[in-house]
């Protein structure tokens, strides 16, 4: 009997106030000024997946482990992958090589100095990994990262690069490319690997596109998710425009009870056991 393929759960460990939505709306240097949530929601999470036997990556912003370390070394002990997202949730499409350089440096530091091992994960804030800034790959390479999970090969306002390979790729580097899971329909890219679509979506339509990518290409799944997308209860941002309202607060009444029926209907494990890398 063929063993059932292992799918990959992620989650990109920042707050509701760093997302690149908001980030006219609240200044970096301010955020610490911010009651925080992130460390509730991340271990209601972490509580989800034990009791389903889940195992997960934690894209992890730098600026999260710096406060709250013991939330990492929980993440680390519990056996899920940390990985990085970054110091401070700056797109790498609004960065220098010098400042990308830092940034993803610093983060992998301080990871791994919380877990005692190495990080090589690495996901950039809203996938903005695009085909003019390709010299990203030679930074996360020198500085020992193996692979990446920051290009989305669909059509979005504000990310994506459609015509991206939709499965696992070589780079012109030593780093992987690890793409977000997409339907191929009717000749176009769907995005089903979570985030906003799992919200927008219904759960038998997620359930279904998940079965029918993995049926048709025998590959992973990737599943991504944010710890603010369950909590239903957080401030809402005032001045936000009504696209950015729709997209950002769609259905987070809902969202922990379909991740509970995501645990039950398949099989999850970090992306490092899922492609096989040693770190």
């Amino acid at each position: 009997m063929t063993k059932p393929i292992k799918n990959a759960m992620t989650i990109d460990v920042e707050d509701y106030f760093q997302v690149s939505a908001f980030e006219d709306k609240f200044n970096p240097n301010n955020w610490d000024d911010i009651a925080p949530r992130v460390e509730t929601n991340t271990n209601k999470l972490l509580d989800l997946f034990a009791a389903h036997d889940a195992k997960a990556t934690f894209f992890t912003l730098g600026w999260v482990a710096q406060r709250f370390p013991e939330l990492i070394k929980r993440i680390a002990n519990e056996g899920h992958e940390v990985a990085s997202h970054g110091t401070m949730h700056k797109r790498a499409t609004d960065q220098t090589e010098d400042e990308f350089r830092a940034d993803v440096g610093d983060a992998k530091k301080l990871l791994e100095d919380l877990i005692g091992k190495p990080v090589i994960g690495y996901r950039a804030p809203s996938f903005s990994f695009t085909e003019r800034n390709e010299w990203v790959y030679d930074v996360l390479h020198t500085e020992g990262y193996k692979y990446s999970s920051s290009v989305y090969p669909v059509v979005h306002d504000h990310y994506g690069i459609p015509d991206a390979p939709r499965f696992k790729y070589a780079t012109h580097t030593a780093v992987d490319e690890i793409p977000l899971s997409t339907l191929k329909w009717f000749g176009k890219n769907i995005p089903i690997s979570g985030g906003g679509y799992f919200r927008l979506y219904p759960y038998m339509f997620t359930r279904f596109a998940i079965r029918a990518f993995v049926s048709k290409e025998q590959q992973p799944y990737i599943f991504y998710l944010h710890p603010w997308e369950i909590d239903s209860l957080q401030p809402r941002v005032q001045g936000i425009s009504a696209k950015t309202r729709f997209r950002h607060y769609l259905n987070l009444n809902r969202v922990e009870s379909r991740v509970t029926r995501l645990l039950t209907d398949f099989n999850w494990s970090s992306m490092s056991d899922v492609y096989g890398y040693e770190s």
